[in-house]
């Protein structure tokens, strides 16, 4: 999305946020979002519970950074919730983030969890495993490197190999084993695909039930979400036909990526965003993320949920984030040149 596209997409926001920014300043903060409505209202229903602070949400599944930048310094984003450390890190080095220096939020959250400058925190983990099917694999160990193996050609699935849960996956795969290596299993994955790569993880799982395919990637918390499901009950039904299997956990571990937050550079309700900020590292969000969103929490001491702790123990990759968001780019340009989106090549 262009700058001028996203001022134009400004308008209708501006009037119902900006009407006065004064009038918000004692009992209200605006957060932009990544993350999808459903998977942050417990913690908001709970800070406003606590508080008595309105949560205003703008939800994008696009172009955030180049909206706050179009707003300019009228911009009313407070908060920015997103997903993956290169959104973290985008928004960073596209100015629209300021740093906090917080004692509470760096108590809460370890340094190796957020930004050295104070400009983003972590909130959460989740691991990018493999969903298997329990009927038809036997495995209950394997690598990501396996997966490019010609034994499973044509049973395994994906989404998107641009989406930003696979490319985080890439690029750790670049960090450990190098661009060509991985170009070489990135073309074998491809090759082992079940169709073209659609959907979300959700979906992947519903294949596997489907017979579809026997492999999927998907991130750890989507199959919490699936069990739990009393509104969708055929949801259940996919998770209960896949196993989680934990890859490399008997070598360097599993590649885990974060949730998280930054203050938005120009927020007119800073003190009500700290307040939140704040609220998200501490204890009470902590165990709402681990037993409402079935993600890890990242506060020390806290424990995943009981539906977590089923799936079996993770092992994370140590391997530093920054290094990880690095090599994006190269990620992304990987899965073009081998034509992932193009799915299996007969």
């Amino acid at each position: 999305m262009s700058v001028s596209r996203a001022a134009m997409g400004v308008l209708s926001l501006t009037a119902s946020l900006l009407a006065s920014t004064a009038a918000w300043a004692d009992g209200e903060v605006n957060i932009y979002s990544y993350r999808q409505p459903d998977l942050i209202k417990p913690l908001l229903d709970a800070f406003t519970k606590e508080t008595g602070i309105t949560t205003n949400v703008l939800f994008l599944d696009k172009g955030l950074v180049e909206r706050i930048q179009a707003e300019g310094a009228n911009s009313p984003a407070d908060v920015i919730l997103t997903v993956d450390i290169s959104r973290l890190t985008e928004a960073k080095d596209a100015g629209v983030t300021q740093p906090v220096v917080n004692e509470t939020i760096n108590k809460d959250i370890p340094a190796h969890f957020r930004d050295p400058e104070g400009n983003w925190f972590g909130l959460t983990t989740r691991g990018r495993v493999v969903y298997a099917s329990k009927d038809r694999v036997t495995e209950n160990d394997i690598t990501y490197e396996e997966l490019a193996d010609p034994k499973w050609k044509g049973k395994i699935c994906t989404r998107d190999g641009q989406h930003s849960y696979n490319i985080g996956l890439f690029a750790s795969m670049i960090a450990h084993n190098g661009e060509a290596a991985t170009e070489k299993w990135l073309t074998g994955l491809k090759n082992n695909l079940a169709k073209k790569p659609d959907g979300g993880d959700r979906d992947q799982a519903k294949a596997i039930l489907a017979g579809e395919c026997d492999l999927a990637l998907g991130n750890t918390y989507y199959v919490g979400l699936m069990l739990t499901n009393e509104k969708e009950p055929e949801q259940k039904e996919w998770a209960a036909a896949i196993k989680v299997l934990f890859p490399n956990a008997k070598d360097r571990g599993t590649h885990v990526n974060i949730s998280g937050m930054a203050l938005a550079k120009n927020a007119p309700n800073k003190d009500n965003a700290l307040k939140l900020m704040e609220f998200l590292s501490e204890g009470e969000a902590q165990k709402i993320y681990a037993e409402q969103v079935y993600e890890y929490p990242v506060l020390p001491g806290a424990e995943p949920s009981d539906v977590v702790k089923s799936f079996g123990t993770i092992k994370p990759d140590e391997l530093p984030l920054a290094e990880i968001a690095a090599n994006r780019k190269k990620a992304s340009e990987l899965v073009d040149k081998v034509g992932y989106n193009d799915g299996p090549q007969d």
